[in-house]
Parts: structure tokens; sequence; C-alpha cells
């Protein structure tokens, strides 16, 4: 009952001499330094966005200006031309605005004018060098002076110490591509895998399209590219990811690992308190922008909008389409153990709890003996199944009182903690036990993650860690940025005892994590047990296999002049000729964040040079090199805006919108992707040096399947010589089987590795 009373700040008691008031002074002073904490926490995001707004200026460079002209007004210089004088006039003469006071009042609003004038004249030059893309299609290794000159001046108008946010409004606009040159990429894409016949087929109907529909949807289109930030990204969220009525378990989230060879701590509740601390340390970062944009070459930045809704962000399901609900300063976060959810506080006396303190908060939850109550073991499986019959439930069931309370604390938890029971982790002894690790990532047991969280922090009973996001919000470079961040820091920042628990004393004046309460009907109840039923069924077909390739790397990769991305792909289109006997449609996916609010764009990696180069061995080492190079090409376009599936996606939608039929893009936007790519970022801090530190190397991470008969990897460039793939497929389909298209992967790595030695002692 200590902890009960303590949270109750003051009490009362009515007697015959009046009203005796018993305060807490312990209650108040926590009360006090959570608003001094609230309010330094304003003070410095309003600091930190006014200097985001006047980016690349700073807020003395104005102090600099009317110092400047006020000089130049007493030395008897008028810098205006007349300009001041001309405000001076508009303004009233009264005793309190004397003659004096006007000219100093003209000459501020006048260098204050020029003073912002020059930051939008800095800001649109910086935007217009920014629109250059010619340094990308340079050579590796070679830079032409052309671009030299380009690079020094992005470095001197990009200003000193930028903040996360602070290149957003100078970043171009991701322009619309013209027709022609989209419909002749495509119809090159497509070549490889149709017979002429086909291809003829397609070439009319392309045609007609080109002639009769593609100018007039063409036109609604660069007007929205004129109004909005981004043409493409608003339709993107909305009709790829939020409109889909399927589950996104599987089929949208995907998950990340830990460190591939170590685990820092076996205890689950010390390993969960250092992560989540970590992570709040990065959250406190977000919330200022005081994050480092992240910058191609340390010189082109990138654009950093996705970063807004990494925290306290819930996907809500909907009849027709979800919604994305963002929100701020959430200070808990809900765990799921053994079939009950507990709420814990994240802050203690105005700041965040310390890894001790959370690692005893969890401990607390793993020595929690009661049973869940009616309807909660499986609650979760609701975001894991269909949307609708989750809409229809979470409307009818919780939509007021007790389940009401308890699913807002869900949703609006800054983000979602399973402190799992299972034993996952990478064994050379025993490489299947990864298959394992990555669908326990992926799908859990169904009603363990709840998949509409922007992500869920999974915690084994062994220590190792992982993340399933939700896809709609973000892409996996964003929480690939976060995840490099808190492996960093919860290893060579915070650290462990010898016993193996946080750093730092217990507090036991900490109230206990309380449980989340539901009155689940039994009506509700089947809807559950519906939901989980499907999700199984889905996750009971996953097929998973991880590769760790460590016969070589990068490392050698490089010295063929290829690059390591366009050398796996090739090896992808030889591993899958080789596994089905044929080609198929081929997802790489590339980012456009050089533009604003830039998500993704196809590469499209199954070209003419890539098949000629897996069918011919006659002149193996030159049909590599130009099926390398065709492929770099294509992934340039696709970063630089010059993509084929983007522009036909959104032409697609202004059809509909406009009620047109178009044959040529219904054709377009229904051809599979039997195999889908997507190479895990690594690497974009630098905080661990793995030449250094060669065991506290990233995992990857992974997807499910994007067709039923279809492969999806993922793969992950680890250093100079190691490289995962992270392969998925469905037992269901008697075309795919994921440990033997793993095995045709390893043995086209070896073999084009044998073309490029056979090539070098050649010559």
């Amino acid at each position: 009952m200590a902890e009960a009373h303590q949270a109750v700040a003051f009490q009362f008691t009515v007697t015959p001499e009046g009203i005796k008031l018993q305060l807490s002074r312990e209650v108040l002073k926590h009360i006090y330094l959570s608003g001094v904490t609230t309010w330094r926490k304003r003070a410095i995001q309003f600091k930190n966005g006014i200097l985001t707004e006047v980016y690349p200026a700073s807020p003395s460079s104005w102090l600099f200006m009317v110092i400047a002209i006020m000089s130049s007004m007493y030395a008897r210089v008028d810098p205006s031309m007349g300009m001041i004088d001309s405000i001076k006039k508009v303004l009233p003469v009264s005793d309190y605005l004397t003659v004096q006071t006007q000219t100093v009042l003209s000459a501020i609003l006048f260098a204050t004018a020029l003073w912002l004038s020059l930051i939008l004249l800095l800001r649109y030059t910086l935007k217009a060098l920014l629109s250059y893309h010619g340094w990308i299609f340079e050579p590796h290794g070679k830079m032409s002076a052309s671009t030299k000159l380009w690079m020094s001046l992005v470095k001197m108008f990009s200003g000193r110490r930028p903040l996360l946010y602070s290149f957003q409004a100078a970043l171009p606009r991701l322009p619309v591509p013209n027709i022609d040159d989209t419909i002749q990429r495509y119809l090159e894409s497509v070549r490889p895998l149709l017979d002429d016949d086909q291809y003829k087929q397609m070439e009319i109907v392309a045609t007609e399209f080109k002639k009769d529909q593609a100018p007039k949807l063409q036109k609604y289109l660069l007007v929205k590219s004129w109004w909005a930030n981004n043409y493409v990204s608003d339709w993107w969220e909305e009709y790829i990811y939020l409109k889909g009525r399927g589950p996104i378990m599987v089929n949208s989230n995907f998950y990340t690992m830990d460190m591939l060879y170590t685990i820092p701590t076996h205890r689950q509740a010390a390993r969960a308190g250092n992560v989540v601390h970590a992570i709040l340390q990065y959250r406190r970062k977000l919330e200022r922008g005081e994050h480092a944009p992240m910058r191609a070459l340390g010189v082109v930045p990138m654009c950093s909008y996705q970063y807004e809704r990494m925290f306290n962000t819930t996907r809500i399901p909907g009849l027709e389409t979800d919604y994305i609900q963002h929100l701020r300063n959430r200070k808990h976060l809900v765990v799921y153990h053994q079939g009950r959810f507990f709420k814990v506080w994240l802050y203690y006396g105005g700041r965040h709890l310390l890894p001790s303190e959370l690692e005893q908060q969890f401990q607390r939850i793993l020595n929690d003996t009661t049973e869940p109550q009616p309807g909660e073991l499986k609650l979760a499986s609701l975001t894991a199944g269909n949307r609708v019959p989750w809409a229809k439930a979470r409307q009818k069931y919780f939509n007021d009182g007790v389940n009401k309370m308890s699913l807002d604390v869900i949703e609006t938890a800054a983000f979602f903690l399973t402190l799992d029971n299972e034993v996952h982790g990478y064994d050379p002894e025993r490489p299947r036990t990864m298959d394992l690790y990555a669908k326990s990532l992926l799908h859990g047991t169904c009603y363990d993650r709840w998949f509409d969280k922007s992500f869920n922090l999974i915690v084994y009973k062994n220590g190792k860690i992982g993340v399933n996001t939700e896809h709609s919000w973000a892409d996996a470079p964003i929480i690939g940025h976060m995840w490099e961040d808190i492996l960093a820091t919860d290893v060579f920042h915070l650290g462990y005892t010898e016993e193996g628990h946080c750093k730092g004393d217990i507090n036991k004046g900490l109230t206990f994590p309380s449980r989340l309460q539901w009155d689940i009907p039994k009506a509700c109840q089947e809807i559950i047990e519906g939901s989980y039923a499907i999700a199984k069924e889905l996750a009971d077909d996953v097929d998973f296999y991880c590769c760790v390739f460590d016969e070589f790397g990068k490392g050698l990769i490089k010295k063929s002049r290829t690059s390591p991305d366009a050398f796996i792909q090739i090896a992808l289109q030889l591993a899958h000729f080789r596994d089905k006997g044929e080609f198929c449609l081929t997802y790489e996916s590339s980012m456009t964040r050089m533009f604003r609010e830039g998500r993704t764009e196809t590469v499209r990696s199954c070209t003419i040079e890539s098949t000629a180069f897996v069918r011919s061995m006659e002149d193996e080492a030159s049909a590599k090199a130009q099926s390398a190079e065709k492929h770099q090409n294509m992934y340039r376009l696709a970063m630089t805006g010059a993509g084929i599936d983007r522009h036909l996606f959104c032409l697609y939608i202004v059809s509909k919108l406009l009620d047109i039929e178009s044959p040529f893009l219904k054709q377009v936007l229904s051809e599979p992707w039997r195999l889908s790519t997507s190479q895990t970022p690594q690497h974009q801090l630098n905080l661990v040096d793995t030449q250094k530190f060669p065991k506290y190397v990233g995992a990857g991470g992974g997807f499910g399947p994007v067709a039923d008969d279809g492969y999806g990897v993922s793969y992950n460039v680890v250093g100079e010589n190691l490289i995962t793939f992270h392969i998925s497929s469905k037992y269901s389909s008697p075309e795919t089987d994921s440990h033997r298209f793993g095995q045709n992967i390893r043995q086209a790595m070896l073999d084009i590795k044998a073309l490029f030695n056979q090539k070098q002692k050649a010559n």
C-alpha cells in the first residue's frame, strides 16, 4: 500500500475545526520536477525550431546584420537606398516613438527584411545545387572538376552544424519523369520476360496509352507535383499500405535482428533495461531535432521527415482504410509478458528512468505470476489478422469503459515491448537457429506483438533482442538508424556489471508496473480467435532461410570494380534461374530521400544484360561487367527520380480518380513481383569499428514473401568479408524452397567470384 499512498499528492480530512490538508512533499517534488523538465524540453525545441527555420543562417547573423546597418547609418551611409526613410514615414510619431526611435526601428525592420531575403536566397541557391545529380552517374572513384566545384559550393551553402531538419526546406521536389522515358524504360525492363509476340502486343498497348490517355493523366500529375511536397509519398502511404485490408503481419511489417555473434548479457531484464534507456536517449535527441542529418558522400543531405513518427505512433484500423495516429510527449510504454499487458512509466522525478531502474521494473513483470484475464492472452492477434474484423471489434468492444482505457494506453505508448519466453540467436553449430529467430521476429506467436505500433522491441529470455516495424510510417533505413545507435549505446556506453546487471542502484521508490484491465465478452473472444486462426495459418506458411555468407564480402567485390549491390543482384538472377529455370520480374528497393519527403523507388533488376550473363557462358566476364554497369545505372536513375514504377503507379491512381480505364496501366500494376529484394542499410552512423570489433556486427533483417509463389530476399553487406541473406517464401507453393534458393545464392556468389578470378589470371 506504500506505493498507493505515495501516488496521492494531498489528502484532506473534514473535522469540526474545518478541513485539514495533508500534503505529500515527495509527490509534489516529482510534480515540480516533471513540470521543469517539460518546460525545459519546450524551450530546447523552440530554440532548435528557430535554428532550423533560419538555416543555413543563424540568429546571431541577424544581430550582425542589424549592427552593420546601424553602423552604416551612424556613418551617414544609407545602404537601403532610401528604403529606411520610406519605412520611417509609415511609422506613427508619438511621445513613445520619437524621430530617433523611428530611425532605429526602421533600420531594424530593414535589416530583418534583408536578413530574411538572404536566407531565402541561400536556401534556393542550395536547392538549385541539390537538384544537380550528375555526380551520381560518374564512375566510382573518379570525380570530374565540375563535380568537385559543385561539392565545394554545396558545402559552402550548407552552413555549419545542421540539425536533423535543417535541410528540409532546401531539398528539391521529386520531379515527374517524361512519359516517353518512363514507357521506354518499362518496355526495356519487360523485354527479357516476354516472347516476341507478347512483347509486340505490349508495345501496341503502351503506344496507345502514350498517345491517348497519358497526356491528360500526366498534366494532373504535374499539377500535383507543383502543389504537394512530393507527388508520390502520400498516395504511396495511403494506397499501398493503409488501404490494404489483409494482415499486415508477414505481408507488410519487417524485422531487424540483434548483433550476429554476441549477446552483451544473458539477463533478460537487464538487456531490456539498457536498450530501453538507449532508445529513450535517442528519442530525446530526436524530439529536439539534434541528430545530424544523413548525407550522401558526407555532403548531399537526405530527407528526414520519416523520423517524425518513429515514436508515439500507432496504425489505427478502419473499415475502408486505416490511419496513422501520432502523438507527442508520451511518457510510458506497454510491456507484454505471458499473456498480460503492463504499463510502465518511463520518467521519475522529471528524468528518464535509469537502466538499473528499468531493469528493476522489467524484473518485477517477469516475477509476476498472475494469470491473463479472459480474452487477454491472444488479444494482440486482432492486429495480426484481417483489418476489417479488427476495425469492427474496436468500434464495438473497445469504444468505452475499461477496454477503451486499456487500449488507449497501448495506442498512446511510446512503443511496445515484448518480454519473450523463447531463446533465439545465431549458433554456428546449428545454422537453422537463425531461421527460427527470423520467424519469431517476423510474426512471433501471432499474439505477442502489437503489430499496429510503429515498432515492437522484442527481448528474448537469453538476452537476444530484435525489432518488428510497421511499414506505413517509414522505411527500413529510418528504423535502422535508431537500431545502430541503440546497439552501440547499449554495449559501448552503458555496459553491464560483471554479473550481467545494468549499472546503477535500485530505486525502492518506484511504483510497480500496473496491469491493464480488460472486460472482453465471449463474442469478442470469438473474433480474437478468428483473427488468430488467420494469422497462424499465414505464419505457419512462411518458409525462412538465413544464410551467413562469409566466404568473401564487399572487399573482394570492389576489387573487380563492381558495386557490391550490383554483384549480389546478378548473383540473385543466376540463383533464381537455376532454382526455377526462368527469369521473373524482380523488385529491388531504392531510396529517393535526396528529394523532399522521398521514400522509395523500384529498380527492375532483371534486365536484358543480366539475363544475357546468366544464359551465356562463352564470354562470362564481359557479360558480367555489362550487366553490373546496367544495374548500377538503373539504380542511379531510380535514386534521382527517373524510375519507372512510382510514376506509373501515380498515373494509375489519377486514372482511377478520373474514372479512366487504361489496359496498359492495369497490366503494369497487376504484374507479380516473384523476386522481391532489398539491401538492409548498415553503418549509417559508423559508431562501431567492425575491423576492431568484428564480433559486434549486425545480423541484418528481412521481410515476408511478396508473391505466393515467389521469394523475398533481404541482404546485408557487413564489413569487408561478410554478407547475410534473409530468404522467405511459402511452404504452400510447390515452386519455392527457401533453403534450396539460399544454397543457389551461395553457389552463384562463388561461381561469379570464380569468373572474376579467371579474368584476373587471363590478364
